[in-house]
């Protein structure tokens, strides 16, 4: 049995006589869920070297370490295919992802995503992991991607996200002249009873909060940083067109001052997706226990969506 490298703690004299599970729960932040997997496993947790109950007390300078088995996503292909990787280490790897691109393979799309490239290239590089992304991008949606390689590390991450601590930052060019530069827009957000693949702004919807900042206004568009306390489906892009400001680009959500305009017309040119990137993602590293925070540029498409923008004001 092969296992990842193990989470270890070294008791402090102040925790002498503590409980074990304590250790694991309130110093390791394991979850009861990923506790109860471990515990099953031969090695799973030891102190000093031997395996233990979680209700034994411990004692200063004990070795406590938790071990998970490693593993690997058997039912997705490895499919070479390109990656832009901002930083990987042994807990979790970064990627800028591309539009156009699914993250992981769904009915009818069982390669040609992200999946199949990152256990590619896992396989290329030796590595036994699961494909676990820690959070999700819409297919036209480019930015920041994480994957965790471990079920501790997305579980801590996702802990992070619960909590409302993770830094999810946006940019998004929109239609129209925002006329408050900075704003929040606090709008409960639900399926449409008429078409239930479309979020809609209702009273008895799920809590959503979404706040903005127009970094540049154009003549007949604005580009907008934004970023999020929850993370609803469609969120920024349900959001926006409530505002009044839909995404350029964007099939599902629009309004009809802006898609048939000559001005449109003329801006779809440059486009064939949503213009929303996922520019800065920012959480406590499970390893380091330390702020991390990754950026991913502007990509191509939307580098000259902005050039045309800025040619026109």
């Amino acid at each position: 049995m092969s296992y990842y490298e193990p989470l270890v703690y070294i008791v402090p004299p102040e925790e002498e006589g503590f409980v074990l599970k304590t250790i694991l729960q309130k110093r390791l932040m394991v979850s009861r869920k990923l506790l109860s997997r471990v515990k099953l496993t031969e090695q799973g947790i030891t102190v000093n070297g031997i395996r233990q109950y979680i209700s034994v007390k411990v004692n200063a300078g004990d070795r406590v370490e938790l071990r998970m088995e490693e593993e690997q996503s058997e039912d997705i292909l490895p499919q070479e295919l390109p990656l832009q990787i901002i930083h990987e280490d042994e807990h979790l790897i970064i990627l800028a992802k591309d539009a156009g691109i699914i993250v992981h393979p769904t009915h009818g799309h069982y390669v040609n995503t992200i999946a199949n490239a990152v256990v590619y290239h896992w396989q290329q590089a030796g590595t036994t992991c699961r494909f676990r992304p820690v959070h999700r991008l819409d297919q036209e949606t480019s930015g920041v991607l994480a994957i965790a390689k471990t079920p501790y590390v997305h579980q801590q991450i996702s802990e992070q996200m619960i909590q409302h601590t993770v830094k999810k930052e946006y940019l998004a060019f929109v239609w129209g002249v925002v006329a408050e530069k900075t704003g929040t827009i606090d709008g409960p957000i639900d399926r449409d009873p008429d078409q239930p693949h479309i979020r809609i702004v209702t009273p008895s919807g799920y809590s959503a909060v979404t706040h903005y900042e127009v970094v540049e206004q154009y003549k007949q568009a604005a580009l907008v940083r934004i970023w999020l306390e929850t993370g609803r489906t469609h969120q920024i892009r349900v959001h926006m067109t409530h505002l009044g400001h839909p995404l350029i680009g964007d099939k599902m959500y629009t309004l009809p001052e802006f898609e048939k305009t000559d001005a449109a017309s003329k801006i779809l040119e440059h486009l064939d997706r949503q213009a929303l990137h996922a520019f800065k993602l920012g959480f406590v590293h499970p390893g380091s226990r330390e702020w991390v925070e990754y950026n991913a540029p502007l990509p191509s498409d939307l580098a000259a969506l902005q050039g045309w923008l800025r040619s026109c004001m």
